[in-house]
């Protein structure tokens, strides 16, 4: 069975946050890469525009099941291991969809490469493993952030090579990329010793697969199917009664894929459902931006640029989101994740509200995209800190991808509703064809405000957490355990305590498991170079805490937890190891 290794945990070297930030970006590239060729798929693969929209959507269904499925084999089996295992995978298939212009062997190569949206959430669960919590804030945050600067940077690259190369460089381009990323990573990331208990929930990711396939068809094809269409509500239906029973099935199962108690706690809850409205947000400006810059000026408010042009004046977006990473750094060191989010939504809804006046010119398209990019950075940023803080260290991974898995949820929900506005408000302009308006464009660019401003009301409705200087002062955190302890002592529900050995002097890095009366985990952590240890409880009841370190004999010791008092002081003394003959 997997465990946590007594091993001391890897120094991690300079180059390993610009490594694993790299990964991040090569992903995004792989999302962004068709863009600029989207308008010409149908042309390209000799198929109908219905069927061409499968290349994307391919991609968009593999990457959500395999984000919180590779998470969890992260926590498992390594998540250096597991990174690899994704980054390859998008390579090969970048190389089947280069070497093809059929529309099935395309829709497998892409499918392919949407497994490597594991990456995310895996680089954030071995940044918090490996880095000294002094460095783990901004390095998260150019992590999460990554998706949009790869996205960014890809736009205008991307239209360069479609409009002076054949198409299939791109994936080419993909693959080398994804190549190099393996290479550095090998080379420069340690694999993390972290392991969570238990085994790999098959049924349970089979389940979220077909319930998130169910679910995101007809959210990606409703436009094209008719949204009233017995298919599409047969397979919402179907979508909502599959989740349902996997739902109580990974409440029954000991180890499941994902720890539903865990995510119904009320930061984990919101802070993904906060998740989506980012990702709607995100996803509006790079649909919107790009159509109205490409336009002809015939059409009275086109812009006329050109596909490279077009790609510049949206990469701030991207760039600015990268810059944003130490800012937020500063800013959550000061105030708090939940703060920074905040301000984040804040210059989001700035930005689209004044993006509304900004439609005339190429150079206000720039304006717009610095300043979405900084809000939607800041945003991105908090969200794995905030997830971070109300895991266990070894829930990291399944965690983060479920958080990561909600972003994509939002840009899927995100691309259906505009692509129905913007082709219902479109104008025939002769010849069957029809444009997006100005109208729609605007409508657009509400929607998106709207869904800023719910996801600011799930931000209020975060716990405040303590700032840093009003923490215990004594503790320096220097690794993933001591940073889980640190957190673990600021909340108000839990046990807390040392982990002493025989002779009563403080056992450093002993594995203690919180264990539920019903048997299964609640949680685990290590303990500190003082022997403090500290776990939160998910509800008040009856529990079992279990030490262990290397050198002394096991111990189990019963406790109990109101639900509402403070933490319980409980110090666990290690007997001695027992040394047969």
């Amino acid at each position: 069975m997997p465990h946590t290794t007594d091993r001391p945990t890897p120094r991690a070297g300079g180059a390993l946050v610009p490594v694993l930030a790299f990964a991040g970006i090569v992903v995004a590239v792989m999302q962004t890469l068709l863009v600029p060729v989207i308008k010409d798929l149908p042309q390209l693969l000799g198929t109908e525009p219905s069927n061409a929209t499968w290349v994307l959507t391919s991609t968009l269904l593999s990457g959500a099941v395999a984000t919180p499925i590779m998470g969890r084999l992260g926590d498992l089996y390594g998540k250096r291991r597991m990174l690899i295992l994704s980054l390859a995978v998008m390579v090969a298939g970048a190389l089947v969809s280069a070497l093809t212009s059929q529309l099935i062997v395309m829709i497998v190569g892409r499918t392919l490469q949407g497994f490597a949206m594991g990456a995310i959430p895996l680089g954030i669960g071995l940044m918090r493993d490996m880095l000294p919590r002094e460095r783990l804030g901004s390095a998260m945050a150019l992590m999460s952030s990554s998706i949009g600067v790869g996205g960014g940077l890809a736009l205008p690259a991307a239209a360069l090579v479609a409009q002076h190369t054949d198409w299939h460089v791109l994936f080419y381009g993909a693959a080398g990329l994804g190549v190099l990323a393996i290479v550095l990573t090998l080379l420069v990331v340690p694999e993390s010793p972290a392991r969570a208990e238990g085994s790999f929930d098959l049924l349970g990711a089979l389940g979220l697969s077909v319930g998130l396939v169910l679910l995101l068809l007809p959210v990606t094809k409703g436009s094209d199917w008719g949204w009233s269409s017995g298919t599409t509500l047969g397979l919402f239906g179907t979508a909502l009664a599959v989740l349902l029973l996997w739902g109580v099935y990974e409440l029954r199962v000991a180890a499941p894929l994902v720890d539903l108690r865990t995510t119904a706690r009320r930061e984990v809850l919101l802070t993904n459902l906060a998740s989506i409205m980012v990702g709607v947000s995100f996803y509006v400006v790079s649909l919107v931006l790009p159509q109205l810059l490409q336009l002809p000026t015939a059409t009275g408010y086109g812009l006329g640029q050109s596909m490279v042009v077009a790609g510049l004046c949206v990469a701030p977006l991207g760039l600015t989101m990268m810059f944003t990473a130490p800012v937020y750094a500063r800013l959550s060191a000061r105030y708090g994740p939940r703060t920074t989010l905040i301000i984040g939504l804040l210059i989001i809804a700035v930005g689209y509200a004044g993006g509304l006046g900004l439609m005339h010119a190429a150079w206000q398209t720039i304006i717009t995209s610095v300043v979405l990019g900084a809000g939607i950075g800041l945003a991105y940023s908090s969200l794995p800190a905030l997830i971070v803080g109300a895991v266990p260290a070894s829930e990291t991974g399944a965690a983060n991808g479920l958080n990561t898995l909600m972003r994509s949820i939002g840009t899927s929900v995100s691309s259906a509703v505009i692509g129905m506005v913007l082709a219902n408000t479109a104008q025939p302009v002769g010849g069957g064809l029809a444009v997006p308006t100005m109208h729609g464009f605007r409508v657009s660019f509400l929607i998106a405000t709207a869904a800023v401003v719910v996801g600011l009301a799930l931000a209020f409705f975060l716990p405040r957490t303590p700032r840093p200087a009003e923490r215990h002062t004594q503790l320096r955190a220097s690794s993933e355990e001591d940073a889980n302890l640190e957190h673990a002592r600021a909340v108000l529900r839990g046990f807390t305590g040392r982990v002493l050995d025989a002779g009563g002097a403080p056992v450093a890095r002993a594995k203690v498991t919180l264990i539920d009366r019903r048997g299964r985990q609640a949680g685990a952590t290590l303990s500190g170079p003082d022997g403090g240890y500290a776990l939160a409880v998910p509800a008040g009841g009856a529990y079992v805490l279990a030490a262990k370190a290397a050198g002394h004999g096991p111990l189990a010791s019963s406790a109990t937890h109101t639900g509402d008092e403070l933490a319980v002081e409980l110090d666990l003394a290690l007997p001695g190891e027992t040394v047969s003959a």
